[in-house]
């Protein structure tokens, strides 16, 4: 299955785009997200690590496309930890793009099983929203 998401906010695009691109800033607009476990600073294809998120649920991650021109990027997350679900990968492809009128709108395309797309829709929107200033 595969949701497309979006939010707009008033931040600017550059300014969205830095919080994207370094790993340090995710925790600070994504209520999911508790820390990082990465050996780089910011995204590149090919960069690996763990997203550890609250209740010990954790995801490993893959940055496979990063174009800092477009400031589009995907990645691909499997569950790891006590909650293992065997097989289970998510695509997701993120953009940002400036406003006409000012600020920013960020998308996201989700794909992977429909219970697990389903389940996450909700709160990837609101980190969307967050990350925006929305």
């Amino acid at each position: 299955m595969s949701v497309h998401l979006q939010a707009r906010g008033p931040l600017a695009p550059d300014l969205v785009w830095t919080r994207y691109v370094r790993f340090d800033r995710w925790p600070t607009w994504s209520p999911q997200i508790r820390r990082v476990e990465v050996a780089a600073d910011e995204l590149a294809p090919g960069v690996r690590g763990v997203v550890r998120g609250p209740l010990g649920l954790a995801v490993d991650f893959s940055v496979d496309e990063v174009d800092h021109d477009a400031r589009t990027w995907s990645w691909t997350v499997s569950p790891v930890g006590p909650v293992r679900l065997p097989g289970v990968r998510l695509q997701l492809h993120h953009a940002v793009v400036a406003r006409p009128a000012g600020g920013s709108l960020t998308t996201l395309d989700v794909t992977g099983p429909t219970a697990v797309v389903v389940a996450y829709a909700p709160v990837a929107l609101l980190a969307l929203r967050r990350l925006v200033g929305g």
